[in-house]
């Protein structure tokens, strides 16, 4: 029986696929939209490390400028030399000190208080007593010996630790040991006092020998002797009879906080710390019969009797008693005595042999006295004192090389790297931003000086003049007011009185100026023609100036040189380095041919040109074409406020010496008086005021400005003073305090009367306690009381650029320093040079902000800014790819269990379809026997 089978291709084979494969296939697609986002991820972490190599660049640089913008920095560094080092040694040259010369002569050294107690048999011998120790004026000391620490180691240990000011060391020899002091105060103020020494060896107190009581006798005993009954003692003695209780006698006087428990004082009475005393305290108090003999050999001794008879009277003492007499004397080797010398010519001492700021800000060492010199008279050392000019320029090439790291690493980020790939920022508009602002900051003027400085907060006025000028430019007087201008005067105009408004008219006298020709208008049949131009007379002149006499050929004068290639046609030259209407005259009337005549007559600073045509009439009439510009004053002016402090500044745009400003100042600035206040904070019995600063009793005074008033944490109100009112002045202290009350505030202000007659505003807070505690700022200005001062120029540097100190600009932005150059600027203008770097408004302290603006380590420099906005983007992109991975993850999971099942199936379907056959064979078989 035949068969058939159904053919599926390949997919009924039963082999399936490879679902991991197939899976990942699928992922692979599908995480390709991620690709651009990881690009671009990759990018911008590529531009983080080089945002991050330039941050470092600039805190490199920004580092070495601190360095020569800081007070304390390496322009302060000084260095010094001495004549004769072993005499005397430079140890220090703060910023204080001036660079100069100085003549020094040793008389004398300092030396120091000092000296030893009498030695004794061993360091370790058993001491007891007290001392008393003084340095100088300072405060005494009593350091007393303890049973637990009772040898000279001790001794010197409790004097160190004393604060006494005295340096105690035990020294050793042969001959035993002693206690050396040392002062710690040298001169004469250190002197050593030493009193009440009570300091003796053991081997010198008086111990007890005695008989213990029997039915016969009575307890009796002696205490060692002493050569003389009359010596001092010190110490105590303890005496117990039988088995009673244990009393003390105590040489000295009852202490502050009372007698001790058993014990009794002999007082400080005559006599009272000798035998004799202790003996008649002891047989008053103790029950003893206690008395003074003397021994066979004159020496003297205590005798005890106990009052007791039998063992019940036998007497236990111990005894502490010293004879003080025999105390460990102190001997003075050394007298404390201060240095003499003399530094310029005055006699001068130090208490040290370290001298500082007998030259101000330098310390050096005195080592010996100056030699005496065949004349007889004292060695003269040489103190030189110099800028640290090797330390200021090892700085600038440093800041140099800086400077080029970062020009470099900022140009390298315009091309492609070795790979031949776009640098990370290229193209980014943060390199063009931090290139401008290099370039620019480098090139910065330098303020060459400043007006003084006035507050904003005083309602200032300015009236008065001023004139400046250049070493090779014009001179100009800038007036406060009004006024017609002229080519050496400015106006600031009417009613600019203000620091702004005079830099203004500073500026507007800064821009060069085309001179014009004024036609006199005289032209007749009788007269020749003439016209005039005016100049200030020190105005440096360029350009040229065409003239024609009637119908003739124009001929020009040219300021200047005749050029190597020659003159051209019609064309004179007034020759070179002549710049003035003088010399424009000269060469006019040098020419014989030119058909007018010049003349110059200068009068009030001012130089006035006259040209006049040779020819009367109209065939003579003068066309004259000026081309001639006087050159800008060279001085720009800025106003620079900070802490509500303003000042004028004027940078000169000429370099090198010819730069430099000649300020006169004649301006005045007026102000009125600022009502200040005080104020009290709550109490107990009272609520918080403040008081304003006082005015006449008449209250006439005008005030104009506001005061901020604040009640514990409220918002703060602000309360301005009235404007003058036309029926009565509300513009006073009762306009202001009526103003206060109408507010509404929680306060109540009133004038009150102070004792002197004068008045004053008092604010009283509405609120008890610290809730209720006033914080008042006042800007009330007193109108009526001014005060003028005059506002004088200081002239800060007279150098204003960076070229004048040997650092020049490259093409390619870097920088080259010529040592040698900025050497000979230290040597000769080292004031100057601080000044451009320190000064307020100078260059250095710009140039340091630019820095801080540019780079990372503001949160709003331009590196700092690029690094966030990098960094919120990258936030973004890491979120958009996390997001879609797990969007990938989902659907890598659901694709392999639906491609399992898949799998699965086409695997199974061999088998379905050999049971499918089987049928259908089956089907096709019968059919067929049925149909034969």
């Amino acid at each position: 029986m035949g068969t058939v089978g159904l053919n599926f291709g390949s997919p009924t084979s039963g082999a399936g696929f490879n679902v991991s494969t197939t899976v990942a296939e699928i992922v692979g697609n599908l995480q390709n939209v991620e690709t651009p986002w990881k690009t671009q991820l990759t990018s911008l972490e590529a531009q983080d490390t080089t945002i991050s190599t330039l941050g470092t660049l600039f805190s490199n640089l920004s580092n070495d400028v601190s360095s020569l913008t800081d007070f304390n920095g390496i322009m302060a560094e000084k260095t010094g030399s001495s004549s004769d080092t072993n005499v005397l040694t430079l140890t220090t040259a703060n910023n204080s000190a001036v660079a100069g010369t100085h003549t020094v002569t040793v008389t004398n050294l300092a030396q120091t208080s000092s000296g030893y107690l009498a030695p004794v048999s061993s360091a370790s011998s058993t001491l007891s007593g007290s001392v008393t120790l003084q340095v100088g004026s300072g405060t005494a000391q009593t350091i007393t010996l303890s049973s637990s620490d009772n040898t000279l180691s001790g001794l010197a240990s409790a004097i160190n630790a004393s604060g006494v000011g005295i340096t105690a060391s035990v020294l050793t020899d042969s001959s035993g040991s002693r206690l050396s002091l040392v002062s710690g105060t040298s001169g004469a103020n250190g002197n050593i006092t030493v009193s009440a020494n009570s300091i003796v060896a053991a081997s010198t107190t008086l111990s007890y020998s005695g008989t213990a009581g029997s039915s016969s006798a009575k307890s009796t005993g002696t205490l060692t002797s002493i050569t003389n009954a009359g010596d001092t003692l010190s110490g105590s003695i303890s005496i117990q009879v039988g088995n009673g209780t244990a009393k003390n006698v105590v040489i000295g006087a009852v202490p502050s906080g009372g007698a001790a428990p058993d014990t009794f004082y002999t007082g400080t009475g005559s006599g009272a710390n000798t035998l004799a005393g202790v003996a008649s305290t002891i047989t008053a108090n103790l029950g003893v019969a206690a008395s003074v003999i003397t021994n066979s050999d004159g020496s003297s001794s205590l005798q005890l009797v106990s009052g007791t008879s039998g063992s019940a009277g036998t007497m236990t003492v111990a005894s502490s008693i010293a004879d003080t007499s025999n105390a460990l004397g102190y001997s003075s080797t050394v007298t404390g005595t201060n240095a003499n010398l003399t530094v310029d010519g005055v006699n001068l001492t130090s208490a040290s042999n370290t001298v500082a700021n007998l030259i101000p800000g330098v310390t050096f060492q005195l080592l010996a006295p100056s030699a005496t010199e065949s004349g007889g008279g004292l060695e003269q050392i040489q103190v030189v004192i110099g800028n640290d000019n090797t330390g200021v320029e090892s700085t600038m090439s440093q800041m140099v090389s800086d400077y080029n790291s970062l020009i470099s690493a900022i140009n390298t980020q315009e091309g492609n790297d070795s790979s031949g790939n776009a640098e990370p920022l290229f193209g980014s508009p943060t390199l063009s931003l931090l290139q401008q602002q290099l370039l620019g900051s480098l090139n910065q003027t330098n303020p060459n000086g400043a007006l003084t400085t006035i507050s904003t907060n005083l309602g200032t006025t300015l009236s008065g003049s001023m004139t400046i000028a250049t070493a090779d430019g014009t001179t100009e007087t800038i007036v406060v007011g009004a006024g017609a201008s002229t080519p050496s005067t400015f106006y600031t105009g009417s009613g600019v009185n203000t620091l702004a408004g005079l830099a203004s008219a500073i500026n507007a006298a800064n821009g060069s100026k085309a001179l014009s020709y004024a036609d006199a208008g005289t032209t007749s049949s009788t007269t020749a023609d003439s016209g005039t131009i005016a100049a200030n007379s020190t105005a440096v002149l360029s350009g040229s100036i065409a003239v024609q006499v009637g119908a003739g050929t124009a001929e020009n004068i040219v300021f200047g040189a005749q050029p190597s290639t020659g003159a051209a046609t019609d064309t004179i030259y007034t020759g070179s380095g002549v710049n003035s209407l003088s010399g424009l005259a000269d060469a006019i009337n040098a020419d014989n041919s030119l058909g007018f005549t010049a003349a110059v007559v200068t009068a009030n600073g001012v130089a006035t040109l006259t040209l006049t045509s040779g020819t009367v009439g109209s065939d003579g009439a003068l066309t004259v074409t000026p081309g001639i510009t006087a050159a800008a004053i060279g001085v720009t002016a800025n106003v620079v406020t900070s802490n509500n402090q303003s000042t004028l500044t004027l940078s000169s745009q000429i370099a090198g010496s010819s730069g430099a400003v000649a300020v006169t100042s004649g301006i005045s600035a007026t102000s009125g008086t600022l009502l200040s206040n005080s104020t009290s904070v709550a109490t107990s019995n009272g609520n918080s005021t403040a008081t304003l600063s006082s005015v006449p009793g008449a209250d006439t005074d005008a005030l104009t400005g506001s005061i901020s008033i604040q009640v514990g944490s409220g918002a703060a109100q602000t309360i301005s003073v009235p404007p003058a009112s036309a029926t009565s002045p509300t513009n006073n202290l009762a306009g202001l305090a009526g103003a206060i009350n109408s507010a509404n505030i929680g306060v109540t202000a009133q004038v009150v009367t102070n004792p002197n007659g004068t008045l004053s505003l008092s604010i009283a807070s509405n609120t008890a306690g610290s809730v209720g505690d006033l914080t008042v700022t006042s800007s009330v200005l007193d109108t009526t009381k001014t005060s003028a001062t005059t506002l004088n120029y200081t002239n800060s540097s007279d150098i204003n650029n960076m070229s004048s100190l040997g650092i020049s600009v490259n093409n390619d932005g870097s920088l080259t320093f010529d040592a040698a150059s900025l050497d000979s600027v230290l040597n000769s203008d080292y004031s100057s040079v601080t000044g451009f770097f320190q000064n307020a408004s100078g260059w250095g302290q710009s140039f340091a902000a630019m820095l801080t603006n540019a780079g990372s380590s503001s949160p709003t420099g331009v590196l700092a800014l690029a690094s966030s906005s990098n960094s919120s983007i990258e936030s973004t992109l890491n979120a958009d790819i996390s997001r879609e991975e797990s969007l990938i993850s989902a659907q890598s999971k659901s694709l392999t269990t639906e491609l399992n099942t898949a799998n699965q199936v086409m695997q199974e379907l061999p088998t379905m379809l050999d049971q499918v056959n089987e049928l259908y064979s089956a089907i096709t078989g019968y059919n067929q026997q049925t149909n034969g």
